[in-house]
């Protein structure tokens, strides 16, 4: 079973930066999985893509208007994705849930879930 467990949430004021850790232990993960990334939900609002990052290759894919400010990445040797988030927005603020599937870079359904981290942007 693979378990992924994110880290670096925190508060920080707009027009900051935090970056997303998120570890995937199991070492049948690329297995079972192709993509790994992330979604959020703000308060009071529904679950959205934010990006996803295929391990084979690295090729990245983005939720509409986050890229550009958001960059996904990966470290295959330690099984870990990231995600760096720059110029934040207090409309950014939500709980960050990394993610893991197949096909999930399109069909943006994640199949494995972390159990999210609270990332709150102060105007």
């Amino acid at each position: 079973q693979v378990q992924l467990v994110e880290s670096g949430g925190g508060l920080v004021q707009a027009g900051g930066s935090l970056r997303l850790s998120c570890a995937a232990s199991g070492r049948t993960f690329t297995l079972i999985f192709d993509d790994m990334g992330w979604f959020r939900q703000p308060p009071g609002k529904e679950r959205e893509f934010v990006a996803a990052i295929r391990w084979s290759g690295g090729s990245t894919f983005y939720g509409d208007s986050l890229k550009g400010r958001f960059t996904i990445s990966r470290d295959t040797a330690k099984n870990t994705v990231y995600l760096e988030m720059n110029n934040l927005k207090p409309e950014d603020t939500a709980v960050y849930f990394c993610a893991a599937g197949r096909g999930m870079a399109t069909t943006q359904k994640g199949t494995s879930w972390g159990q999210g981290t609270q990332v709150t942007v102060s105007s």
